[in-house]
């Protein structure tokens, strides 16, 4: 039997289910503001706008993997699509009770970018700067990380590039941001590249990472957000 018809007897075994209109509404809220369709929102979930109604309709237990992939297309967690989100957004938590904002010193960022793993390198362009996000890793006084070299942050040897990684508390509204600016650099030897990261994991990208880049640094600044 298709799967398509076998979708649709499961539907009618459930047609008797109350819907969820706290679940619609988030979902319609959500194309609202990315401006799409419901069609739309089908295309990029991979299915017909027939089935995604029929799940949407029927809730995440009807086909738990076809309503990930609708969370994945809205760009939320499908905790956050099922339940709605229990704390309020990113930065709208207030300052800490006494905030003091510091300067780091250069041993202090590098200490921080050692304990992370994922920045953001920003690239010249039209009509203004480039950011993508990158896992990297440090080696000495260097930052390096993978990309496609046909990808769009496979930055020329040579070229002046900048980084920045962070780590922020929430619910302290604390954390801290280093920004370096520096020029790329091409790892060409194999060994070297395979050395930097045997340890590293794969980019959360997947793919091929056949381009190994390494920024050396300029400068390099950084601060700190501390509560008293």
């Amino acid at each position: 039997m298709p799967p398509d018809r076998r979708g649709e007897e499961i539907l009618n075994e459930n047609t008797d289910r109350p819907v969820d209109r706290d679940l619609v509404q988030r979902i319609e809220t959500r194309c609202k503001q990315l401006g799409w369709t419901e069609q739309e929102l089908a295309r990029q979930a991979g299915m017909s706008p027939r089935y995604l109604r029929d799940l949407i309709e029927s809730g995440a237990d009807f086909d738990p993997g076809g309503f990930l992939r609708v969370a994945t297309a809205l760009g939320a967690t499908y905790r956050e699509m099922l339940e709605g989100r229990s704390d309020a957004p990113a930065g709208r938590h207030g300052a800490a009770p006494h905030p003091v904002l510091m300067k780091l010193t250069t041993k202090e960022c590098w200490e921080r970018l050692d304990t992370h793993g994922v920045g953001r390198i920003a690239l010249p362009g039209r009509p203004g700067p480039r950011v993508f996000p990158v896992n990297y890793v440090v080696d000495g006084s260097t930052v390096v990380y993978r990309t496609d070299s046909r990808g769009a942050a496979a930055a020329e040897p040579g070229c002046e590039i900048s980084f920045q990684a962070d780590r922020i508390d929430e619910q302290r509204s604390i954390g801290w941001s280093v920004l370096m600016v520096g020029t790329a650099e091409h790892v060409t030897n194999p060994e070297t590249a395979r050395r930097l990261f045997e340890h590293a994991g794969e980019p959360w990208a997947g793919g091929a990472r056949d381009l190994t880049i390494r920024l050396v640094p300029s400068e390099i600044t950084g601060r700190r957000i501390r509560d008293l």
